[in-house]
């Protein structure tokens, strides 16, 4: 890698993302796959669509800067997070489905966080940069990233977390 000024480091930091929401369009479909209450596998499926979205934004995004998406770059960060929610999916049917739903929510939000932080850091640069255009489009991704967090939330508590507590 190598960055000689912040416009480097947003271009760097936008091939993570790119990375990053690449390796969540694999993982989506399996945790909905192993979510048991239906409005969470329909949020995980919104979610998947509205990632194909945020792929397409940072396609324009890097474009407007005069940059095409790096496909050697590989997200670290998001890597992890996906190796996680990897080992707890290896447990599908030993852990009783509302605890597994809850801890899918834990997973899913653990990776809408780390997208916050990128998406936030990375627009916050576009807009000192001037790239008024890279910038809403980061905001745009970054606004949905928020609300998906939002509506995981809502599912937890609303009915998934009071569900798997009956369980002990």
């Amino acid at each position: 890698m190598e960055v000689h000024d912040l416009r480097g480091w947003l271009v760097h930091s936008m091939q993570d993302l790119y990375s990053a929401e690449n390796m969540l369009l694999e993982a989506l479909p399996k945790m909905a796959n192993a979510a048991t209450y239906g409005d969470l596998k329909k949020a995980f499926n919104m979610h998947r669509d509205q990632t194909e979205k945020q792929v397409e934004r940072l396609e324009e995004a890097l474009s407007a800067l005069g940059e095409k998406p790096d496909k050697s770059v590989k997200c670290k960060g998001m890597e992890g997070l996906i190796k996680e929610g990897e080992e707890l999916l290896k447990n599908k049917g030993k852990i009783p489905g509302d605890v597994m739903d809850a801890a899918l929510i834990e997973a899913a939000q653990k990776v809408e966080h780390y997208e916050i932080a990128g998406y936030g850091s990375a627009a916050t640069y576009a807009e000192m940069l001037e790239e008024k255009d890279v910038a809403k489009k980061l905001k745009q991704n970054l606004g949905e990233e928020q609300r998906t967090d939002e509506k995981l939330t809502k599912l937890a508590e609303g009915r998934i977390n009071k569900a798997a507590m009956s369980k002990h």
